[in-house]
């Protein structure tokens, strides 16, 4: 008989510093992930799509297994989940595997550093009720993002966690087949891995841990040179650096056939990422800086000059309206440039009430209230519009069906602003060009990202600058206002102790 598997997700980054909060109708949109889906339609929400659970289902399927479809959502990353969406949501999905046994095993799609308004540990919670409802014996098995800032609770209640190996993430899928092949293992047999845990005594500014930059292109390399028989998986997770709960931070996971085997193999990792400290750093520009540096830059260039709007970025929790780059590219008379996504619902609906062609006055973006942004005022040409609603095929997107509601192509100066009405982040140029403006035109590009638009945009990019406008996620994680920090953690890299 075919092993009988429930699969399911539950996917929130939580920045806790953020402005805005995760309902449960941020989960039933999705953003710039599949919306909520149910049963046998979970299979066409992540069919093709860059997610853990479509690796999983392909995997399985190649198996032979019997798998049975519970629940899956994601929001886009944001402020806590709401008390009634993260309980709606996981009761739902607890009492679907619950009504799906009896079963040889469990995978879950998460992501790892989800705070809700109740539960600091969200995916500890998520996993603690699940093995609660299949008891256990019943193999339990994680996929997560490499941002996860990972729990005690959650090594005690899953019998494997397997983290992504790649920011920009192009391997969410690829993981939830490496967690499938780990829940593989474990199926229809006693066997359960020894684990060892390490988390690392400082935060790592997300700006800084792209896996094909120094020094975490050695660390993953050295990583999978240690995986093998002995220990069959191993994960580095650098982090989400903007969750206020003791358990923020970089850490190590590894399983092993003994005790011996997995302490070795975590501990060669930790001690690389201890003597990594100091690299994990960059240059950072100030807004008119960056800019000045872009323009000259361009004026020899054959190729866009890439900024990072980093500390706005969608994809950490900002809601992708501050609007200190585009006042900077305004300011400094930047020419054929481009920015986005600037979200202001009722910036494109005047847009479309207007029409292409027109000029509108507009007092744009700024509206959630980020100390030191102000709005973009001005007169504003109309090039072009769309209903938002598109494929990103970008390594990122990966073919996702992204619906960013009424959008706009604004003009002023030799600046085009791509305005939305929902935020997802600029990780796939198909977000420029659903509103007519062609990425690789531009002098100058300026995306609110800090690095998952490098997968699509560093082919196109001569080179790619990092600017700190004011937004709610600092790319120096130790000027945030932490409060729940475990004591003796340094902020930032060689930076100051907490506590």
């Amino acid at each position: 008989m075919s092993p009988r598997i429930a699969f399911g997700g539950f996917l929130h980054e939580t920045n806790t510093f953020a402005p805005s909060k995760a309902s449960i109708e941020h989960f039933i949109q999705g953003g710039g992930w599949p919306s909520l889906a149910r049963g046998d339609d979970i299979f066409a929400a992540v069919h093709n799509v860059n997610v853990g659970a479509a690796g999983f289902v392909e995997k399985a399927k190649a198996l032979g297994w019997e798998i049975v479809p519970t629940l899956w959502c994601a929001a886009s990353p944001s402020a806590h989940v709401t008390a009634d969406a993260f309980e709606a949501l996981l009761n739902e999905l607890v009492e679907r595997i619950s009504a799906a046994l009896p079963l040889d095993g469990v995978y879950l799609d998460l992501h790892g550093a989800m705070v809700s308004e109740t539960y600091p540990d969200g995916e500890g919670e998520t996993l603690r009720r699940v093995r609660t409802a299949i008891g256990p014996d019943i193999p339990l098995v994680a996929s997560l993002d490499l941002h996860g800032n990972i729990t005690q609770l959650m090594m005690d209640s899953a019998d494997g966690l397997v983290a992504y190996r790649t920011y920009p993430h192009i391997d969410m899928a690829e993981t939830g087949s490496r967690a499938t092949t780990y829940l593989a293992k474990l199926i229809g047999t006693r066997t359960r891995h020894a684990k060892a845990f390490r988390q690392v005594p400082y935060l790592i500014p997300i700006a800084w841990q792209a896996t094909a930059m120094e020094p975490c292109k050695t660390i993953y390399a050295e990583l999978a040179a240690l995986e093998g028989e002995s220990v069959p998986t191993l994960s580095f997770l650098p982090g989400f650096p903007a969750a206020d709960f003791a358990d923020c931070g970089a850490t190590v996971l590894a399983y092993g056939a003994t005790q011996a085997e997995a302490d070795r193999a975590a501990d060669a990792v930790f001690a690389r990422v201890m003597a990594s400290e100091a690299a994990f750093k960059g240059r950072v520009f100030q807004p008119d800086e960056g800019v000045l540096e872009a323009m000259r830059l361009a004026e020899g260039a054959s190729k866009p000059i890439v900024i990072a709007d980093t500390q706005d970025n969608p994809g950490a929790g900002g809601d992708s309206d501050t609007m200190g780059m585009a006042r900077a590219l305004v300011r400094n008379g930047a020419q054929r440039a481009a920015i986005g996504v600037i979200v202001d619902p009722a910036a494109a609906a005047a847009a479309h009430k207007a029409g292409v062609g027109a000029t509108i006055t507009l007092s744009l973006g700024a509206k959630s209230g980020i100390p030191g942004d102000v709005p973009l005022e001005g007169e504003f040409v109309v090039e072009q519009l769309s209903e938002g609603r598109f494929v990103a095929p970008g390594p990122f997107y990966g073919g996702s069906r992204i619906n960013l509601g009424p959008c706009a192509a604004l003009r002023i100066g030799g600046v085009r602003i791509v305005v939305g009405s929902r935020k997802a982040q600029m990780a796939d140029q198909a977000m420029y060009r659903q509103v007519g403006i062609e990425p690789t035109e531009q002098a100058i590009l300026v995306n609110k990202s800090s690095v998952h638009f490098r997968a699509d945009f560093e082919p196109i990019a001569q080179t790619i600058l990092v600017c700190a406008a004011p937004g709610p996620m600092p790319v120096d994680p130790s000027v945030l206002p932490w409060k729940h920090l475990r004591p003796g953690i340094r902020t930032a890299p060689l930076g100051p102790v907490f506590g």
